[in-house]
């Protein structure tokens, strides 16, 4: 159910983060957040520079099977730090979250909450690391599984990211993610091969105001039963500085193996 809820520490659509369409050094700062997009940029943080990026509350509605799940995780962060003009290092984790499931027929209920698993990553840009024209990079990770039972997934997974951004003109832009993965297995034992899309259309409404619409893909092969999942989701950023970002992504599922709803409040700031 989270696969898409993060690179995790990692769609038709607007996928652009817009930090990227805004996203040129100014002096010794590249402020290029992937937030709130569901897919990820090509840009990279400058050398000594840190980036940090965080879900003040990240909410997931799904129902299946006459019950319905509500997850909620709290604090949900990634640190991006650049180690050259055109690479960085980055780890994401979730502090908290919690699930819980009432069954829709009976109104039983139940919780379980615990911390989630670290995320470690590297993000090498091919071109434009400051995101501007054409840019792309590659960003293998890997999952350390060192999260509860809650929203842990029990055992570790790894994967590739490949990002492209392109920046059409001062306002308008166009970006696709692939993603492949060995994800681990809904049983908490093994993993499984997990691929991924998203494609996105960005308008900057302002200097400091980014809409983005997305529309994204996702095929996983879960050995208790493959499913092809499809969202779209619209967000909004605003940068009041060139060092900080507030953003709002809304989601929505398209089919029946997709969540029904997500929505992420949090932002972003460099140092």
């Amino acid at each position: 159910m989270r696969r898409l809820a993060i690179l995790s520490p990692l769609a038709l659509v607007v996928a652009l983060p817009a930090a990227a369409q805004s996203g040129g050094d100014d002096g010794d700062v590249r402020f290029c957040p992937n937030r709130p997009s569901l897919g990820a940029s090509g840009c990279t943080t400058l050398p000594g520079q840190v980036q940090v990026e965080m879900s003040g509350v990240d909410w997931t509605r799904d129902r299946k099977d006459g019950a319905q799940s509500d997850t909620l995780l709290y604090g949900d962060v990634v640190a991006r730090i650049g180690v050259s003009r055109n690479a960085e290092v980055q780890v994401g984790w979730t502090p908290y979250g919690a699930v819980r499931t009432r069954d829709l027929a009976t109104g039983a209920a139940s919780r379980i909450g615990g911390t989630g698993d670290v995320t470690l990553g590297f993000r090498r840009a091919l071109s434009h690391p400051d995101g501007k024209g054409l840019s792309a990079a590659v960003q293998p990770y890997v999952t350390l599984p060192v999260g509860g039972q809650a929203i842990g997934a029990g055992d570790w997974s790894a994967g590739m990211v490949l990002p492209v951004y392109y920046e059409i003109d001062d306002r308008w832009s166009i970006d696709f993610t692939g993603q492949a993965a060995a994800k681990a297995d809904q049983d908490r034992h093994g993993r499984h091969v997990d691929v991924s899309g998203v494609v996105g259309l960005g308008y900057a409404l302002s200097d400091a105001v980014t809409a983005v619409a997305e529309l994204s893909a996702e095929r996983d092969d879960d050995p208790t039963g493959a499913t092809t999942q499809t969202l779209a989701a619209v967000s909004l950023a605003w940068q009041p500085t060139k060092r900080t970002q507030i953003d709002l992504l809304l989601v929505g599922g398209l089919n029946d193996a997709a969540p029904d709803a997500r929505v992420v409040l949090g932002g972003a700031v460099a140092f």
